[in-house]
């Protein structure tokens, strides 16, 4: 182990005795009391040495035996201590190609600060590489939400899409001008290759001098986002699309932007939170009305450009590559069971919790006595990042 203060979280002296570490309220913490020597000891802590070369260091400055040891042991429970070497073999292994990390330092750093054990931030970025996404959308939200993926280390974002780019389908980050009147889907796949960090495995295959199991093939899918050029789809979703998914297992995500509307949400976790057929029977008991509008809604062929704000659409594209980053590395994101949406001029984020319907085939309204569905779970009173 090569201990290290987490460098993501700045430091400061509040008195001579008590250091600040971090800025942000999510994550500072305080640290007393530090004595003098404790406190010029810390500067040693940079990744640089092991805990030997630490222990005599630490003897030089005339700290007790057993003092570094109890100081690391300290500073790792408070989640402020990294290992400049953790992560596994994965981790290492992504540590000898310096140009990607170089381009990841910065999601390193992050994932540290969101973390408590040393090393576990690279071992999260390193399990991103050998993840499998698919993006099934690539317009102003689904083609941003693709290149934001692969440029934070996913290892392989599909994308599904079809037709020939349009100029309206241009966004920073996203398709490019040059693209227009290629396929989408072909325009797609350009950009995930240009925003990854490195070349990534050939799909079905490991990284050199790993083992491969005979007959391995592609990984399964991590998640699956659903973007559609068309809001509405994402707004309310067609169950049928995605009954594979939820028969499958497949983690799902909508995201998208409908007349002015940004909407980020549900996560769909089969058999444990709601599915889209949960939400098209909550709305058919809320509003007799809603079958009938919402096939008038999806009948016939569009005429005009949707409405889609560049800068809520690049908004929401963030948001959601935010929330599938989260589920990826283990958390529980807050689009969990709960769909958020803003509107413009105001976009004043709200969350609207969407819960299981009980007579949905999915599974998730089926409660047992003393536990309740994600979806009736009451939603953060204001959203982190």
């Amino acid at each position: 182990m090569h201990p290290m203060l987490k460098p993501a979280l700045r430091r400061g002296w509040r008195d001579l005795n008590t250091i600040q570490f971090g800025v942000a309220p999510a994550h500072a913490l305080v640290l007393g009391p530090v004595d003098t020597a404790t406190g010029s000891f810390l500067q040693l802590l940079d990744g640089t040495r092991g805990l030997p070369l630490l222990r005599d260091e630490g003897k030089r400055m005339g700290l007790p035996d057993d003092h570094v040891d109890k100081l690391v042991r300290r500073l790792s429970a408070a989640g402020l201590l990294d290992d400049a070497t953790g992560g596994g073999a994965a981790a290492d292994a992504l540590r000898e190609r310096t140009s990607a990390m170089d381009r990841l330092r910065p999601d390193l750093a992050s994932l540290s600060v969101v973390t408590s054990g040393p090393g576990d931030g690279m071992r999260k970025l390193a399990a991103r590489r050998a993840m499998r996404v698919q993006v099934r959308g690539a317009g102003r939200v689904g083609a941003v939400v693709a290149s934001v993926l692969s440029g934070a280390g996913v290892g392989q974002v599909d994308v599904l899409e079809g037709g020939v780019v349009e100029p309206w389908d241009v966004a920073p980050g996203g398709l490019p001008a040059e693209a227009v009147g290629d396929r989408r889907d072909t325009a797609a796949r350009r950009i995930v290759r240009q925003s990854a960090p490195d070349r990534p495995p050939r799909r079905g295959r490991k990284e050199a001098g790993e083992p491969r199991e005979p007959g391995e093939g592609e990984p399964e899918l991590s998640l699956v986002i659903i973007a559609p050029r068309d809001g509405l789809d994402a707004h309310a979703p067609d169950p049928l699309t995605t009954e594979p998914l939820v028969t499958s297992g497949t983690p799902h995500l909508y995201a998208g932007v409908i007349e002015g509307t940004g909407v980020v949400g549900p996560l769909v976790l089969p058999g444990a939170t709601a599915c889209a057929n949960c939400l098209a029977l909550d709305r058919a008991d809320r509003d007799p009305t809603w079958p009938r509008m919402l096939a008038q809604w999806r009948s016939g062929r569009a005429r005009h450009v949707h409405a889609c704000d560049l800068a809520l659409s690049t908004t929401v594209a963030g948001l959601a590559a935010a929330h599938a980053l989260a589920f990826l590395d283990g958390a529980a994101p807050a689009s969990a069971g709960v769909r958020w949406e803003a509107s413009v001029p105001g976009l004043d984020w709200h969350a609207r919790p969407v819960a299981p319907h009980l007579t949905c085939p999915c599974g998730a309204g089926v409660v047992t006595k003393g536990e309740h569905p994600a979806g009736d779970k009451k939603p953060h009173d204001t959203m982190a990042g």
